[in-house]
């Protein structure tokens, strides 16, 4: 009767275990609570009958070991209810390079092409690819999201990818699902830093994606530069030349006399000032310009004039020419994917391929860009969808790998913080620098509750309407605004100014 009694305690330990892998909890968490109820069970059962100790004794062993069994045999997801074709809609090869590298038992179809997709048990990955240029990425989400649904099993999009700039516009719909809606819970995300969480949070407070990004950005300096017109290239000695606006003004001019632009364009510092407004562009329907977005402007407009910087585009050939010496460009704003994915380092001519560029704090601390998981609502793939979540952005040996192979900085506080302490750790594009610990600091105090979801239209729209004022084709500051409105209104007619 007591064997009876302590089998029973167990299999309802077990039970309880196992219902939480089946709601997509975290698999090892589950276990070892599991195991811990077994054992529970077993001391309750053999104090009830100290007389039957020799039997309950290997009772206990024979359950143990069952237990030890059914634990091993459920480390693995259960995938058996989800489909057969895990579809992802992405705009570059990103993601698919982190799920390639890091995500346990991925089985590429072709190693050197992460995008061609291929294997996690029997389930077939597929990703579309469809490049932003022209609004195109988007475009294509909202002509298959609002269909996911009602689509066939194999074609259903399962994962979507979305920028800062725009994640609002799908975060607050049905077409992202609540990751609370997979079984993911506020405990299992504990170590990822708060900004991120904001940005993909709806108006009735959702969580409706996750990152395994953070993207505190830093002033990103040409060291040669600094050697030779700073007397220095250690990052203490730049942070001085550029520790706040005035003190980089002033600096911007020592290197004209030189022959460098302190940036490439003015568009380069305009991040740093929008990621640190007061106030959100739209406001109760109505289009602001915070006062911190004017300071952007004017300081500007007397670099242009003062020739102090350029007015190409970001991602033009002629803002990249700075990555390379020929191009005469001191520094660039940016966060970690900056520096070793958008600044040439596979080719033997930049300066980031010979170990150039260093890195510091700069004026003010900022943050750009990011990408963020979301769940499509009609997803017939949950339980891998809330797999790949969870070890992409919570598991902390995964993150940490992705630091050591890629120089990413990821959305987990402990995985950052031991890097950053880790001598032997240096980024090769930065010359070896570990400059993790600036990163770190600045993650802590990115506020994003500015955001909103016109911020892509208004800040395209303002960029190009200030560029035509930097260049003279507008008279005034007053008719580039009015430009800036004009554009805006076209893009959202609901808005007013």
């Amino acid at each position: 009767m007591k064997k009876f009694k302590k089998a029973m305690a167990l299999s309802l330990a077990l039970a309880m275990g196992l219902s939480l892998v089946a709601c997509g909890g975290d698999t090892a968490e589950t276990t070892e609570a599991t195991e811990a109820e077994a054992t529970e069970a077993e001391a309750t059962t053999e104090a009830a009958d100290d007389t039957e100790a020799e039997e309950d004794t290997e009772a206990a062993e024979e359950d143990t070991e069952a237990a030890e069994e059914a634990s091993a045999d459920d480390a693995a997801v259960d995938l058996s209810s989800d489909g057969k074709v895990l579809n992802i809609q992405c705009w570059n090869d990103e993601f698919a390079r982190r799920l390639r590298d890091h995500y346990p038992d991925f089985v590429p179809n072709d190693p050197e092409d992460a995008t061609a997709g291929g294997k996690i048990g029997d389930i077939e990955v597929t990703f579309t690819v469809t490049p932003s240029d022209e609004n195109a990425y988007q475009n294509n989400l909202d002509a298959v999201l609002p269909e996911n649904a009602d689509a066939a099993e194999d074609a259903k999009v399962d994962l979507f990818l979305v920028e800062a700039d725009y994640a609002l516009k799908y975060v607050n719909t049905e077409l992202a699902m609540p990751v609370e809606d997979l079984c993911i819970t506020e405990d299992e995300l504990a170590n990822q830093y708060q900004y991120p969480k904001d940005i993909v949070t709806d108006a009735n407070g959702n969580l409706k994606g996750v990152s395994w990004q953070g993207c505190p950005g830093v002033l990103i300096y040409n060291r040669a530069a600094a050697t030779e017109v700073l007397g220095s290239d250690d990052p203490a000695t730049v942070q001085e030349a550029v520790k706040d606006w005035d003190t980089f003004n002033a600096t911007a001019a020592t290197l004209k006399d030189a022959g460098y632009k302190i940036t490439a364009t003015a568009n380069d510092t305009f991040r740093v000032f929008s990621d640190n407004v007061s106030s959100p562009w739209v406001v109760d329907g109505k289009i602001t310009i915070d006062e911190n977005i004017k300071k952007w402007v004017d300081m500007s407009k007397e670099q242009v004039d003062n020739g102090y910087t350029g007015t190409a585009d970001l991602w033009s050939d002629d803002w990249s020419a700075g990555f390379y010496p020929d191009g005469k460009v001191f520094c660039y704003f940016g966060p970690a994917w900056l520096i070793d994915f958008c600044m040439a380092a596979d080719d033997e001519a930049s300066i980031a391929h010979a170990g150039g560029w260093g890195a510091t704090t700069g004026p003010q601390g900022f943050s750009w860009g990011g990408t963020w998981i979301c769940a499509a609502n009609g997803t017939d793939n949950p339980a891998l969808v809330a797999d790949i979540m969870r070890k992409l952005t919570t598991d902390t040996d995964i993150m940490t790998g992705i630091v050591k192979d890629d120089n990413d900085f990821v959305n987990n506080k402990p995985a950052m913080e031991a890097m950053a302490a880790d001598t032997s750790y240096g980024d090769a594009v930065l010359g070896g620098q570990n400059a993790l610990a600036m990163f770190c600091e600045g993650a802590d105090k990115i506020d994003k509750s500015n955001i909103c979801e016109y911020d892509q239209g208004c800040t395209e729209s303002f960029q190009a309407a200030m560029k035509d004022y930097f260049e003279g084709n507008h008279a005034s500051y007053d008719e580039a605004l009015e430009a800036f409105y004009q554009s805006v209104t076209e893009k959202y007619p609901e808005l007013t100014y």
